[in-house]
């Protein structure tokens, strides 16, 4: 009776396991990611003061308003190397998603939304293993005296190549607009 038992058991452990091929497991989704602070930091090339575009919102999805910040205005004329910090803050120690972005870069880009008037230009400096663009690296062009709104979108899973935001479709890690203006 028990080599019955274990025979019946090892038949249909073996119709199981041989039932099952690599075609059933499910792709793996990676989640979004915890975005507490983006940073931008804008530093001109040749010298001069750094601007960093910062938005803070240490309890997430809680009752308190985030708050955005820039240091100050862009000057007319001048090209920035910017590098865009991300931070997960309700964790201790705070952890760096930027390194986790960069890491996964086929499935994040940045897109850089120009709003009113401002007169700056963006390109992208760093991109991923298909060439395609990434975007936590940027140089960022001014032109003349202006102001408006520079927005940064990280969407997860993007399709690409893309033309910009509007045919990229995934979904938004975050969203962020800062006011800024450019001075002579």
């Amino acid at each position: 009776m028990k080599k019955v038992k274990f025979l019946t058991i090892s038949i249909f452990a073996i119709a199981l396991f041989a039932s099952c091929s690599d075609d059933d497991v499910p792709e793996q989704v990676l989640p979004q990611e915890v975005i507490t602070t983006l940073k931008l930091t804008l530093e001109p090339i040749g010298g001069g003061t750094d601007i960093v575009l910062e938005y803070r919102d240490l309890d997430a999805d809680g009752p308190n308003l985030p708050v955005v910040d820039v240091s100050g205005n862009l000057v007319a004329g001048t090209s920035y190397n910017g590098a865009i910090l991300l931070l997960n803050e309700t964790v201790d120690p705070s952890e760096n998603v930027t390194e986790e972005v960069d890491e996964e870069a086929l499935e994040h880009q940045f897109f850089y939304t120009i709003g009113g008037n401002l007169d700056v230009a963006t390109e992208y400096e760093n991109f991923d293993a298909d060439g395609n663009p990434l975007g936590t690296l940027l140089m960022l062009s001014t032109g003349e005296a202006s102001s408006g709104t520079l927005t940064l979108t990280l969407r997860h899973e993007p399709n690409k190549p893309n033309t910009g935001l509007s045919d990229a479709g995934g979904e938004t890690d975050i969203e962020v607009t800062f006011n800024v203006a450019v001075v002579d």
